[in-house]
């Protein structure tokens, strides 16, 4: 594997980088900077595009004192960001055998520089939202290029020229390997918010392994909520409908509850399929309770995920009072002739009584 340094992170990492082999194969060949993440603060993050797709891997937290060894981190996040993407592990290890060993050349080309540049601005931008919604909980991460690659590129000169690096990239391993993208166990999922006077259901399919910190994040967003609360889950027994754990997202919580675990530690597969049920309370005033079943186990899943199947029903806005202030908001925002309507229009904004179309639509959702 073929990295291009620029002069900045060479400098950094304190090597004298050698010529690059112009035969090799640009799928293998990477160029990488050292960049900021934040205003005021120093770099602290390695931003790596591959020369052959602009596929995009970022290296969060790697100041000066964790450059040891930072080739085998940049190999780890490459690997980790692939995997990351629920590529068949058979294709990712395979292109990790073929890359070998990490040698550094020094960067030359221009317009690879600007490239990188570039995704050091995106990659800014999608780590900072990132450490932020955690509360900074995030010191060190090198997934999240995975973010990055789902934004197209080349569209500013020609549309017909533009592509999304991940795609690009999923299709060159396909291609290098003879294997399929996708092959690992999943779970389909319906999750019902009960708001009385209907219910909002959204269709899902997950990763069996999916980190309940990425299903907090992946409800977030097929329900509309902005991730101002506190939340946690609870699973539940399905013959004695008793509790049987409660995930929360931080320590405090375990002080008050003996069923308590960290989020951090834990994945979907410990608690499904064993048990079939369990709910996502979301902000802990109106109390959201989004009750989450089980449909089926997919064995051997061949597509990507997490993929929203089917979505029905409007979600209410945030901080509207629960289930019965959700009710008084929605008849007032059914009646053009309330007393209540213009105000409590002009609260809510763009809000809709109806879920729109392109909210329903089956698509994958990239968290």
């Amino acid at each position: 594997m073929q990295i291009a340094l620029t002069k900045k992170l060479a400098d950094a990492i304190g090597v004298k980088p050698g010529e690059e082999n112009p035969d090799a194969n640009p799928l293998f060949c990477w160029t990488a900077n050292w960049t900021n993440t934040f205003d005021r603060r120093k770099e602290d993050m390695v931003v790596l595009v591959n020369n052959a797709t602009q596929f995009t891997v970022t290296i969060y937290g790697v100041k000066r004192i964790r450059f040891k060894n930072i080739e085998s981190k940049m190999f780890a996040a490459i690997k980790n960001t692939l995997l990351a993407m629920t590529l068949n592990p058979e294709v990712v290890d395979e292109y990790m055998k073929q890359a070998v060993d990490v040698a550094f050349v020094t960067n030359r080309d221009r317009k690879l520089t600007a490239s990188v540049n570039r995704k050091g601005l995106d990659a800014a931008f999608v780590v900072g939202r990132e450490v932020n919604e955690s509360r900074g909980e995030i010191k060190y991460e090198d997934t999240l290029g995975r973010i990055i690659s789902q934004r197209p590129v080349n569209y500013s000169n020609n549309s017909s020229n533009s592509y999304i690096p991940a795609e690009k990239m999923i299709e060159a391993l396909v291609d290098l390997t003879g294997k399929p993208a996708y092959k690992y166990r999943a779970f389909e999922l319906l999750v019902t918010l009960d708001l009385e006077i209907y219910k909002a259901t959204r269709r899902l399919i997950v990763p069996a392994d999916l980190a309940f910190s990425k299903l907090h994040k992946l409800l977030q967003n097929v329900f509309d909520w902005k991730n101002y609360h506190l939340y946690d889950f609870t699973v539940f027994d399905g013959k004695t409908a008793e509790p049987v754990a409660t995930l929360v997202p931080d320590e405090e919580t375990l002080d008050y509850d003996d069923r308590a675990v960290l989020i951090a530690e834990h994945k979907l597969s410990d608690y499904f399929p064993q048990y079939k049920y369990m709910l996502y309370t979301y902000d802990m005033g109106d109390s959201w309770e989004h009750q989450i079943e089980l449909v089926q186990v997919i064995d051997e899943h061949n597509a990507e995920s997490p993929y929203l199947l089917e979505a029905v029903g409007q979600t209410p806005p945030e901080d509207v009072g629960g289930v019965g202030g959700y009710i008084d908001f929605y008849n007032i925002m059914k009646d053009e002739n309330h007393p209540d309507y213009a105000e409590t229009k002009e609260w809510v904004g763009y809000w809709s009584p109806e879920l729109w179309d392109w909210k329903a639509r089956p698509r994958v959702i990239h968290i």
